[in-house]
Protein backbone atom coordinates (compact mmCIF):
# COMPACT_ATOMS: atom_id res chain seq x y z
CA UNK A 1 0.00 0.00 0.00
CA UNK A 2 2.76 2.58 1.00
CA UNK A 3 4.63 1.83 -2.04
CA UNK A 4 1.19 2.42 -4.57
CA UNK A 5 0.93 4.96 -2.28
CA UNK A 6 4.42 6.86 -3.29
CA UNK A 7 3.66 6.36 -6.84
CA UNK A 8 0.48 7.72 -6.77
CA UNK A 9 1.95 10.80 -5.16
CA UNK A 10 4.43 11.72 -7.86
CA UNK A 11 1.52 10.66 -10.78
CA UNK A 12 0.47 13.93 -12.89
CA UNK A 13 -2.33 14.11 -15.17
CA UNK A 14 -2.10 16.78 -17.46
CA UNK A 15 -5.72 18.79 -18.16
CA UNK A 16 -6.11 19.88 -21.22
CA UNK A 17 -7.09 24.01 -21.72
CA UNK A 18 -10.03 22.89 -23.94
CA UNK A 19 -11.87 21.00 -21.41
CA UNK A 20 -13.16 24.02 -19.41
CA UNK A 21 -14.62 26.06 -22.40
CA UNK A 22 -17.93 25.65 -24.27
CA UNK A 23 -17.79 22.72 -26.71
CA UNK A 24 -20.58 20.41 -28.22
CA UNK A 25 -21.40 18.05 -30.60
CA UNK A 26 -21.54 18.24 -34.67
CA UNK A 27 -25.15 20.06 -34.44
CA UNK A 28 -24.94 22.00 -31.21
CA UNK A 29 -22.69 23.76 -28.68
CA UNK A 30 -24.04 24.18 -25.31
CA UNK A 31 -23.35 27.24 -23.48
CA UNK A 32 -22.91 27.16 -20.01
CA UNK A 33 -22.43 29.83 -17.06
CA UNK A 34 -18.92 30.54 -16.28
CA UNK A 35 -17.22 28.80 -18.69
CA UNK A 36 -13.55 31.18 -19.29
CA UNK A 37 -13.61 34.12 -22.04
CA UNK A 38 -9.49 33.23 -22.34
CA UNK A 39 -6.59 31.31 -21.88
CA UNK A 40 -6.14 32.81 -18.16
CA UNK A 41 -9.27 31.93 -17.33
CA UNK A 42 -8.80 28.14 -18.41
CA UNK A 43 -5.77 28.64 -16.40
CA UNK A 44 -7.68 29.71 -13.40
CA UNK A 45 -10.08 26.78 -13.67
CA UNK A 46 -7.54 23.98 -14.41
CA UNK A 47 -5.66 25.00 -11.19
CA UNK A 48 -9.07 24.70 -9.41
CA UNK A 49 -8.79 20.71 -9.97
CA UNK A 50 -5.36 20.51 -9.10
CA UNK A 51 -5.73 21.90 -6.12
CA UNK A 52 -8.74 19.73 -5.04
CA UNK A 53 -6.78 16.48 -6.74
CA UNK A 54 -3.47 17.36 -6.03
CA UNK A 55 -2.24 15.56 -9.32
CA UNK A 56 -3.07 18.06 -11.87
CA UNK A 57 -0.32 20.56 -11.96
CA UNK A 58 0.08 21.10 -15.66
CA UNK A 59 -2.31 22.31 -18.36
CA UNK A 60 -2.05 21.70 -22.32
CA UNK A 61 -2.66 24.73 -24.67
CA UNK A 62 -4.25 24.64 -28.15
CA UNK A 63 -3.05 26.74 -30.56
CA UNK A 64 -4.44 29.30 -31.79
CA UNK A 65 -7.56 28.36 -29.43
CA UNK A 66 -4.84 29.54 -26.64
CA UNK A 67 -3.55 32.40 -28.59
CA UNK A 68 -2.14 34.96 -26.19
CA UNK A 69 0.56 38.32 -27.30
CA UNK A 70 2.25 36.87 -24.28
CA UNK A 71 3.16 33.35 -23.80
CA UNK A 72 5.28 34.68 -20.66
CA UNK A 73 3.19 36.41 -19.22
CA UNK A 74 0.66 33.09 -19.34
CA UNK A 75 3.35 30.95 -18.07
CA UNK A 76 3.69 33.05 -15.09
CA UNK A 77 -0.09 33.49 -14.26
CA UNK A 78 -0.22 29.69 -14.70
CA UNK A 79 2.72 29.63 -11.95
CA UNK A 80 0.74 32.10 -10.00
CA UNK A 81 -2.29 29.87 -9.77
CA UNK A 82 0.10 27.05 -8.97
CA UNK A 83 0.23 24.89 -12.18
CA UNK A 84 2.06 25.27 -15.35
CA UNK A 85 1.72 25.37 -18.83
CA UNK A 86 2.30 21.67 -20.33
CA UNK A 87 2.05 20.37 -24.00
CA UNK A 88 1.63 22.55 -26.86
CA UNK A 89 -1.42 21.41 -29.03
CA UNK A 90 -1.13 22.26 -32.60
CA UNK A 91 -4.32 22.78 -34.70
CA UNK A 92 -4.43 22.38 -38.44
CA UNK A 93 -7.74 21.05 -39.49
CA UNK A 94 -9.62 24.52 -39.15
CA UNK A 95 -8.20 26.91 -41.49
CA UNK A 96 -10.25 26.90 -45.41
CA UNK A 97 -7.29 26.21 -46.96
CA UNK A 98 -6.83 23.11 -44.91
CA UNK A 99 -10.32 21.72 -45.95
CA UNK A 100 -7.89 19.12 -48.81
CA UNK A 101 -5.35 18.60 -46.14
CA UNK A 102 -2.43 20.51 -43.99
CA UNK A 103 0.94 19.01 -44.17
CA UNK A 104 -0.28 16.40 -47.19
CA UNK A 105 -1.63 19.49 -48.92
CA UNK A 106 -1.04 18.99 -52.82
CA UNK A 107 -0.27 22.78 -52.91
CA UNK A 108 3.10 23.43 -51.38
CA UNK A 109 2.09 26.97 -50.28
CA UNK A 110 -0.83 25.05 -48.30
CA UNK A 111 2.25 22.46 -46.42
CA UNK A 112 4.17 25.58 -45.60
CA UNK A 113 1.36 27.24 -43.99
CA UNK A 114 0.73 24.79 -41.87
CA UNK A 115 4.58 23.98 -41.53
CA UNK A 116 4.87 27.41 -40.48
CA UNK A 117 1.89 26.76 -37.73
CA UNK A 118 3.97 23.81 -36.43
CA UNK A 119 6.83 25.92 -35.97
CA UNK A 120 5.36 28.75 -34.33
CA UNK A 121 3.80 26.21 -32.04
CA UNK A 122 8.02 25.17 -30.95
CA UNK A 123 8.55 28.86 -30.31
CA UNK A 124 5.37 28.88 -28.06
CA UNK A 125 7.17 26.08 -26.38
CA UNK A 126 10.06 28.02 -25.96
CA UNK A 127 8.10 31.17 -24.13
CA UNK A 128 6.17 28.88 -21.87
CA UNK A 129 9.08 26.03 -20.78
CA UNK A 130 6.81 23.59 -22.89
CA UNK A 131 8.97 20.45 -23.65
CA UNK A 132 6.55 18.91 -26.19
CA UNK A 133 4.87 19.17 -28.80
CA UNK A 134 1.63 17.28 -30.09
CA UNK A 135 0.82 17.04 -33.44
CA UNK A 136 -2.33 15.61 -35.20
CA UNK A 137 -3.53 15.91 -38.42
CA UNK A 138 -6.93 15.42 -39.79
CA UNK A 139 -5.48 14.88 -43.26
CA UNK A 140 -6.62 12.44 -45.41
CA UNK A 141 -8.79 11.99 -48.18
CA UNK A 142 -12.21 10.90 -48.70
CA UNK A 143 -12.54 8.84 -52.29
CA UNK A 144 -10.72 6.65 -54.35
CA UNK A 145 -7.93 8.30 -56.49
CA UNK A 146 -8.87 11.71 -54.85
CA UNK A 147 -4.35 11.91 -53.97
CA UNK A 148 -1.95 9.82 -54.01
CA UNK A 149 -1.71 7.88 -50.79
CA UNK A 150 2.06 7.31 -51.06
CA UNK A 151 2.90 11.19 -52.43
CA UNK A 152 1.37 12.37 -49.23
CA UNK A 153 3.76 10.08 -46.56
CA UNK A 154 6.10 12.02 -48.06
CA UNK A 155 5.05 15.11 -47.81
CA UNK A 156 4.24 14.01 -44.47
CA UNK A 157 7.50 12.97 -43.44
CA UNK A 158 9.57 16.33 -45.21
CA UNK A 159 7.38 18.23 -42.59
CA UNK A 160 7.69 16.18 -39.65
CA UNK A 161 11.64 16.39 -40.39
CA UNK A 162 11.47 19.97 -40.77
CA UNK A 163 9.80 20.70 -37.63
CA UNK A 164 11.70 17.89 -35.67
CA UNK A 165 15.03 20.09 -36.49
CA UNK A 166 13.37 22.66 -35.26
CA UNK A 167 13.63 21.20 -31.74
CA UNK A 168 15.53 22.08 -28.55
CA UNK A 169 17.96 19.93 -26.67
CA UNK A 170 15.01 19.00 -24.63
CA UNK A 171 11.82 19.09 -26.45
CA UNK A 172 9.96 16.29 -28.14
CA UNK A 173 7.65 15.68 -31.13
CA UNK A 174 4.94 13.86 -30.15
CA UNK A 175 3.23 12.24 -32.94
CA UNK A 176 -0.92 11.37 -32.77
CA UNK A 177 -2.81 9.01 -34.81
CA UNK A 178 -6.63 8.29 -35.67
CA UNK A 179 -8.63 5.58 -37.30
CA UNK A 180 -10.91 8.14 -39.33
CA UNK A 181 -12.46 11.46 -38.82
CA UNK A 182 -12.97 13.60 -40.73
CA UNK A 183 -11.37 12.15 -43.26
CA UNK A 184 -13.15 8.67 -44.44
CA UNK A 185 -11.65 6.77 -47.40
CA UNK A 186 -8.29 6.97 -45.74
CA UNK A 187 -6.34 8.57 -42.95
CA UNK A 188 -2.54 9.68 -43.10
CA UNK A 189 -1.84 9.02 -39.91
CA UNK A 190 -4.50 6.14 -39.25
CA UNK A 191 -2.38 3.86 -36.55
CA UNK A 192 0.31 3.48 -34.33
CA UNK A 193 1.89 1.57 -36.41
CA UNK A 194 2.27 4.81 -38.79
CA UNK A 195 3.11 6.65 -36.25
CA UNK A 196 5.59 4.91 -35.06
CA UNK A 197 7.91 4.26 -38.34
CA UNK A 198 7.47 8.42 -38.86
CA UNK A 199 8.68 8.53 -35.65
CA UNK A 200 11.62 5.88 -35.81
CA UNK A 201 12.46 7.74 -38.99
CA UNK A 202 12.62 10.57 -37.22
CA UNK A 203 15.02 10.41 -34.08
CA UNK A 204 14.86 10.00 -30.56
CA UNK A 205 13.26 13.27 -29.75
CA UNK A 206 10.00 12.20 -31.46
CA UNK A 207 7.74 9.19 -30.29
CA UNK A 208 4.32 8.37 -30.40
CA UNK A 209 1.07 9.24 -28.49
CA UNK A 210 -1.63 6.99 -27.77
CA UNK A 211 -5.36 8.49 -27.20
CA UNK A 212 -7.77 5.58 -26.04
CA UNK A 213 -10.47 6.78 -28.65
CA UNK A 214 -8.60 6.48 -31.43
CA UNK A 215 -9.29 3.00 -32.12
CA UNK A 216 -11.34 0.44 -34.15
CA UNK A 217 -13.89 -1.24 -31.95
CA UNK A 218 -12.21 -4.20 -29.93
CA UNK A 219 -8.53 -3.17 -30.75
CA UNK A 220 -6.47 -4.33 -27.63
CA UNK A 221 -4.83 -1.04 -26.78
CA UNK A 222 -2.77 -3.01 -24.20
CA UNK A 223 -0.73 -4.53 -26.97
CA UNK A 224 -0.08 -1.61 -28.39
CA UNK A 225 0.91 -0.09 -24.85
CA UNK A 226 3.23 -2.68 -24.34
CA UNK A 227 5.15 -2.62 -27.84
CA UNK A 228 5.77 0.88 -27.52
CA UNK A 229 7.21 0.65 -24.31
CA UNK A 230 9.54 -1.79 -25.26
CA UNK A 231 10.80 0.15 -27.76
CA UNK A 232 10.81 3.25 -26.13
CA UNK A 233 8.61 5.13 -28.20
CA UNK A 234 5.28 5.60 -26.32
CA UNK A 235 5.80 9.44 -25.42
CA UNK A 236 1.94 10.24 -24.28
CA UNK A 237 -0.99 9.00 -23.35
CA UNK A 238 -4.79 11.00 -24.19
CA UNK A 239 -7.02 9.38 -21.54
CA UNK A 240 -10.57 9.86 -22.63
CA UNK A 241 -13.91 6.94 -23.26
CA UNK A 242 -15.67 6.21 -25.97
CA UNK A 243 -18.69 4.12 -26.85
CA UNK A 244 -18.55 4.36 -30.69
CA UNK A 245 -15.71 5.94 -31.96
CA UNK A 246 -13.86 9.60 -30.50
CA UNK A 247 -16.46 10.42 -28.16
CA UNK A 248 -14.29 12.15 -26.01
CA UNK A 249 -16.34 11.12 -22.87
CA UNK A 250 -15.11 10.94 -19.50
CA UNK A 251 -12.03 8.78 -19.21
CA UNK A 252 -13.21 5.29 -17.38
CA UNK A 253 -17.05 6.06 -18.07
CA UNK A 254 -17.66 3.65 -20.59
CA UNK A 255 -15.10 1.06 -19.86
CA UNK A 256 -13.34 1.46 -16.49
CA UNK A 257 -12.05 -2.29 -16.60
CA UNK A 258 -9.82 -1.24 -20.31
CA UNK A 259 -8.25 1.77 -17.99
CA UNK A 260 -6.78 -0.52 -15.68
CA UNK A 261 -5.89 -2.88 -18.06
CA UNK A 262 -3.88 -0.44 -19.89
CA UNK A 263 -2.48 1.10 -16.49
CA UNK A 264 -1.46 -2.56 -15.90
CA UNK A 265 0.56 -2.70 -18.31
CA UNK A 266 2.19 1.19 -17.70
CA UNK A 267 2.84 0.00 -13.76
CA UNK A 268 4.39 -2.99 -14.99
CA UNK A 269 7.55 -1.18 -16.77
CA UNK A 270 7.36 0.96 -13.98
CA UNK A 271 6.48 3.58 -16.26
CA UNK A 272 3.58 5.71 -14.10
CA UNK A 273 5.52 8.36 -12.49
CA UNK A 274 7.34 11.42 -14.19
CA UNK A 275 10.53 10.17 -14.12
CA UNK A 276 9.35 7.91 -17.40
CA UNK A 277 9.16 10.30 -19.76
CA UNK A 278 5.41 9.56 -20.53
CA UNK A 279 3.22 12.98 -20.67
CA UNK A 280 -0.48 11.52 -18.94
CA UNK A 281 -3.23 14.15 -20.57
CA UNK A 282 -7.00 14.07 -20.38
CA UNK A 283 -8.36 14.54 -24.11
CA UNK A 284 -12.21 15.23 -23.27
CA UNK A 285 -15.05 17.74 -24.24
CA UNK A 286 -17.68 18.14 -21.96
CA UNK A 287 -20.69 18.96 -23.72
CA UNK A 288 -23.78 18.56 -20.88
CA UNK A 289 -21.66 17.94 -17.72
CA UNK A 290 -20.44 21.09 -15.81
CA UNK A 291 -16.68 21.43 -16.85
CA UNK A 292 -14.54 21.69 -13.77
CA UNK A 293 -16.75 18.51 -11.75
CA UNK A 294 -16.27 16.75 -15.10
CA UNK A 295 -12.12 16.92 -15.15
CA UNK A 296 -12.07 16.47 -11.56
CA UNK A 297 -14.26 13.18 -12.04
CA UNK A 298 -11.70 12.11 -14.70
CA UNK A 299 -8.91 12.77 -13.02
CA UNK A 300 -10.27 10.44 -10.07
CA UNK A 301 -10.97 7.89 -12.05
CA UNK A 302 -7.47 7.37 -13.17
CA UNK A 303 -6.25 7.32 -9.76
CA UNK A 304 -8.47 4.88 -8.89
CA UNK A 305 -7.23 2.80 -12.15
CA UNK A 306 -3.90 3.90 -11.16
CA UNK A 307 -3.76 2.26 -7.92
CA UNK A 308 -5.61 -0.89 -8.72
CA UNK A 309 -2.92 -1.50 -11.18
CA UNK A 310 -0.01 -0.52 -9.08
CA UNK A 311 -1.61 -3.10 -6.08
CA UNK A 312 -1.17 -6.18 -8.82
CA UNK A 313 0.62 -8.91 -6.79
CA UNK A 314 3.55 -9.04 -9.41
CA UNK A 315 5.04 -12.08 -8.13
CA UNK A 316 2.00 -14.50 -7.84
CA UNK A 317 0.91 -13.41 -11.27
CA UNK A 318 4.55 -13.83 -12.27
CA UNK A 319 4.23 -17.55 -10.74
CA UNK A 320 0.96 -18.06 -12.62
CA UNK A 321 2.19 -17.07 -15.70
CA UNK A 322 5.24 -19.25 -15.60
CA UNK A 323 3.58 -22.32 -14.75
CA UNK A 324 0.86 -22.11 -17.32
CA UNK A 325 -2.19 -21.50 -14.42
CA UNK A 326 -4.53 -19.35 -16.67
CA UNK A 327 -7.08 -19.28 -14.36
CA UNK A 328 -4.96 -18.19 -11.97
CA UNK A 329 -3.14 -15.23 -13.34
CA UNK A 330 -6.63 -14.09 -14.42
CA UNK A 331 -7.73 -14.29 -10.92
CA UNK A 332 -4.67 -11.85 -9.75
CA UNK A 333 -5.62 -9.53 -12.10
CA UNK A 334 -9.04 -9.82 -11.28
CA UNK A 335 -8.18 -9.67 -7.35
CA UNK A 336 -6.93 -6.05 -8.09
CA UNK A 337 -9.50 -4.78 -10.13
CA UNK A 338 -11.89 -5.75 -7.95
CA UNK A 339 -9.97 -3.71 -4.93
CA UNK A 340 -11.74 -1.06 -3.53
CA UNK A 341 -9.16 1.88 -3.54
CA UNK A 342 -11.17 5.05 -2.29
CA UNK A 343 -10.56 4.48 1.01
CA UNK A 344 -6.04 4.28 0.10
CA UNK A 345 -6.71 7.48 -1.78
CA UNK A 346 -8.41 9.61 0.68
CA UNK A 347 -6.15 8.79 2.90
CA UNK A 348 -3.47 9.85 0.27
CA UNK A 349 -5.59 13.35 0.29
CA UNK A 350 -5.91 13.97 3.75
CA UNK A 351 -1.65 13.19 3.73
CA UNK A 352 -0.86 15.42 1.24
CA UNK A 353 -3.14 17.98 3.05
CA UNK A 354 -5.97 17.55 0.92
CA UNK A 355 -9.81 17.29 1.25
CA UNK A 356 -10.16 13.48 1.22
CA UNK A 357 -13.63 13.95 -1.25
CA UNK A 358 -12.49 16.43 -4.28
CA UNK A 359 -15.75 16.76 -5.77
CA UNK A 360 -17.72 17.37 -2.63
CA UNK A 361 -14.74 19.97 -1.61
CA UNK A 362 -14.53 21.49 -5.04
CA UNK A 363 -18.74 22.01 -4.74
CA UNK A 364 -18.57 23.35 -0.90
CA UNK A 365 -15.85 25.80 -2.16
CA UNK A 366 -17.89 28.41 -3.57
CA UNK A 367 -15.76 28.50 -6.69
CA UNK A 368 -18.72 27.79 -9.44
CA UNK A 369 -20.79 30.06 -8.00
CA UNK A 370 -18.06 33.07 -8.17
CA UNK A 371 -17.14 32.05 -11.67
CA UNK A 372 -20.84 32.43 -12.69
CA UNK A 373 -21.09 36.21 -11.01
CA UNK A 374 -17.90 37.41 -12.56
CA UNK A 375 -17.21 36.10 -15.94
CA UNK A 376 -20.49 38.17 -17.29
CA UNK A 377 -20.38 39.57 -20.65
CA UNK A 378 -17.97 38.77 -23.26
CA UNK A 379 -17.46 35.56 -25.56
CA UNK A 380 -17.08 32.63 -23.68
CA UNK A 381 -13.82 30.56 -25.21
CA UNK A 382 -14.36 26.92 -26.37
CA UNK A 383 -13.67 24.35 -29.11
CA UNK A 384 -13.10 25.87 -32.07
CA UNK A 385 -12.92 29.79 -30.10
Amino acid sequence: MESAKQVLASQNIETPSWAFGNSGTRFKVFAQQGVPRDPFEKLADAAQVHRFTGTAGSVALHIPWDKVEDYAALAAHAAEQGVRIGTINSNTFQDDDFMLGSVCHPDPGVRRKATDHLLECVDIMDATGSADLKLWFADGTNYPGQDSIADRQDRLAEVLSEVYGRLGEDQRLLLEYKLFEPSFYHTDVPDWGTAYAHCTELGPKAQVVIDTGHHAPGTNIEFIVAFLLRQGRLGGFDFNSRFYADDDLMVGSADPFQLFRILHELALREAIGPSSGIAYMLDQCHNIEPKIPAVIRSVMNVQEATAKALLVDRAALEAAQTSGDVLGANAVLMDAYNTDVRALLSDLRVEQGLDPDPMAAYAASGYADDIKSNRQGGQAAGWGA
